[in-house]
């Protein structure tokens, strides 16, 4: 009788043994079920607000949703690849407060300036910032969290000694730079839409390239990832360097949105922009950018919930604290769910 006839190699191909891809896959189904879950509770908040007033999904109401989301979208995106490989960037508010500074004294300079130029020129400098958060992680070895704190005051100290009091108001930027900030396309704000194109880029890139893999790979184990001939250093490099570089780009819409700027701009958004991202699910399993991008609407949706329902904004810190809180059970319960699953197939495989 065969080995084909004994029905052993059979049982095998229908029940593999659990491999990467099968982990993988795994894993991005209980991102999915986070992902919807966040859906889920961005729907009620919305339902319960507009049971509360109508005017809560006016078309004006949904653009200034919209408009208020864009910017902090692309920087819990960018907070994202550093947070998959473990690390975290708390300067991002000090490097668009720069970067938004910076636009607005370069469109004092040279007037003419057209506005693709002055993007262009931002996210260079929020690179060049990156640069240097990932060069001192890269040399000192200190921890990212430590560097970035430091940079975070670094940054803002050159905003101020560069504003020096001053204030740069929206006359002194040019009327097209300025329609950046409110045009709409089919409805919806041009911001956002860039939001969206920064989204799906670094999903696209995060699932399908293979260096994007490796930034999970390092976020779970840097050590086994280095044995296994991942460049670690580079990698974490680059993230920081990209961060910095979406952060430029959302200084540069801060200030076609608000066209007042001063040296303070961003002050404080990294908190928000950690917490966009850990709400959207990516401090445990690595998370996505859809993940870290539906986080950063669900906060800006409960900042304008409570405006609308009349609640003190002193809770609006609290309901953020809590949504961190239960983000954290909500990925131990996944995580041990799948661990169980996981203990199950190649108790089955063997």
């Amino acid at each position: 009788m065969s080995l084909t006839d004994t029905g052993a190699p059979a049982q095998a191909a229908e029940n593999p043994p659990p491999g990467p891809g099968r982990r993988r896959g795994l894993t991005e189904r209980l991102l999915a079920v986070r992902e919807l879950s966040l859906l889920l509770a961005l729907g009620a908040l919305i339902l319960v607000t507009t049971l509360r007033n109508d005017r809560f999904l006016s078309g004006q109401s949904i653009k200034d949703l919209l408009l208020g989301c864009a910017i902090l979208v692309i920087l819990a995106v960018g907070q994202t690849l550093v947070i998959v490989t473990r690390n975290v960037d708390l300067s991002v508010g000090s490097i668009l407060g720069l970067v938004a500074f910076a636009t607005g004294e370069l469109f004092l300079a040279a007037p003419g300036t057209p506005w693709p130029v002055a993007l262009l020129l931002g996210v260079a400098l929020g690179a060049v910032c990156g640069v240097v958060n990932g060069g001192l992680i890269a040399v000192a070895k200190v921890p990212a969290l430590v560097i970035t704190l430091g940079t975070l005051y670094a940054f803002r100290g050159i905003d101020y000694y560069w504003a020096a009091g001053r204030q740069i108001n929206a006359a002194d930027m040019p009327r097209s730079f300025l329609r950046l900030g409110n045009q709409t396309v089919l409805g919806v704000p041009a911001l956002f839409l860039v939001a969206l194109i920064v989204v799906a880029a670094v999903g696209f890139y995060l699932r399908s390239y293979r260096s994007g893999r490796e930034l999970y790979a390092i976020g779970s184990e840097p050590a086994a990832a280095r044995l296994s001939g991942i460049p670690v250093g580079r990698r974490v490099f680059a993230v920081f360097v990209a961060n910095g570089a979406l952060a430029g780009l959302a200084g540069v819409l801060y200030a076609a949105r608000f066209g007042t700027l001063d040296a303070a701009a961003g002050t404080g958004l990294e908190l928000q922009v950690v917490a966009a991202a850990v709400v959207g699910g990516v401090a445990i399993f690595g998370g996505s950018a859809y993940g870290a991008a539906l986080g950063a609407v669900l906060l800006t949706t409960i900042g304008s919930s409570l405006a609308v329902l009349r609640i003190d904004p002193f809770w609006q810190q609290a309901v953020v604290g809590a949504l961190i809180l239960a983000a954290i059970g909500l990925d131990r319960l996944l995580a041990l769910r799948m661990a169980a699953r996981l203990r199950g197939r190649s108790a089955h495989g063997a």
